[in-house]
């Protein structure tokens, strides 16, 4: 039940409880009360004017009955607006205060050493990085993303120079290849499956996160410090989704000292915890995606097709060729 559904407006006491959530200071209750009260206040003035517009007269249409329906049309203002069955104005102000924002923070946050509000891995997710152009439309330019490609096929030449890899995608599929392969073997899942994650979540790289002074914190699949994380972290306004709605709230990020240890981590994470079983062991990318994606690990509803077409790409496909040849051709 809301703050104001009990309000008798023709009683001074029943704004007692209006008080106590002012007192409160930035909470969702009270602002939520507010954009009510706001709600109720409007309405009662359409009523009044609705009534002024209605022909006066008759038999029981005098000064104290006006007075009454006053009254009444102030009570039925106040109950609408607090039991949402008014304009759908409280809600609006609601949102665009930030209400789902705070809302959000006081159901999954935990308060930190320094006494502010963070939230928790457990509970909260995140959206990705980058946003994911889709492949052409052009069968002739695809690439199957095969992890044992020694040698490349005329095919694989002429999808590469189709493809046109930029050289920060090709060093950074290069660089995660090895901790990817030993990552998948411990979850079941193909190695490319978790570059493709990665180069999501960073966009191929570039969006890394960073510490103060500008160097990387390793965090290749952007997971939160939750409130048992013992190490360093990374802070930063982030972009976050609830019931549909885009929001920025500062978070703190793990940060590690190499990305074997961010794979290493992320192996814990969705190894030691059952809400990510469903992604485990999976050979296709979409059950992959999906398993990741029902168990919670990024708000963003378009993530696990995001990382489909990353999967299925032909950027990750012929980059992750071009890193299996020279793996091989090292060997």
């Amino acid at each position: 039940m809301s703050a104001m559904a009990s309000l008798n407006t023709l009683d001074p006491r029943s704004f007692g409880e209006l008080q106590r959530l002012a007192a409160k200071g930035d909470s969702p209750e009270a602002l939520r009360a507010a954009a009510q009260q706001f709600e109720s206040v409007f309405m009662q003035m359409v009523f009044k004017a609705m009534r002024e517009a209605t022909p006066q007269g008759g038999l029981f249409d005098s000064e104290h009955t006006r007075m009454f329906q006053s009254m009444h049309d102030q009570q039925l203002a106040s109950d609408l607006a607090s039991r949402g069955n008014g304009m759908g104005l409280a809600d609006a102000i609601f949102r665009q205060l930030g209400g789902e924002a705070m809302q959000a923070a006081q159901e999954h946050g935990h308060i930190g050493p320094d006494g502010r509000r963070y939230f928790d891995l457990s509970n909260v997710a995140r959206p990705p990085a980058m946003q994911v152009i889709p492949r052409p439309a052009n069968p002739a330019a695809d690439v199957p993303a095969a992890e044992n490609a020694a040698v490349p096929t005329a095919d694989v030449a002429a999808a590469q120079a189709a493809a046109k890899v930029p050289e920060h995608v090709a060093g950074f599929v290069r660089k995660l290849r090895g901790e990817a392969e030993q990552a998948g073997r411990e979850l079941g899942v193909p190695a490319h499956f978790l570059v493709a994650q990665a180069a999501l979540e960073t966009g191929w790289g570039r969006a890394e996160l960073r510490r103060a002074d500008g160097s990387t914190s390793h965090n290749l699949f952007n997971i939160k410090a939750g409130s048992g994380w013992k190490g360093d972290t990374v802070e930063l306004p982030v972009t976050e989704y609830a019931n549909g709605r885009a929001y920025t709230e500062n978070a703190r990020f793990r940060a590690y000292g190499s990305y074997a240890e961010a794979f290493r981590d992320y192996v814990s994470l969705l190894r030691d915890n059952p809400r990510y079983a469903e992604a485990l062991g999976q050979q296709q990318p979409t059950d992959f995606a999906q398993g990741l994606a029902r168990g919670g690990y990024a708000t963003d509803p378009q993530y696990a097709d995001k990382l489909v077409r990353i999967i299925g790409g032909d950027t990750l496909g012929v980059a992750w060729q071009g890193a299996t040849q020279l793996a091989s051709s090292a060997r």
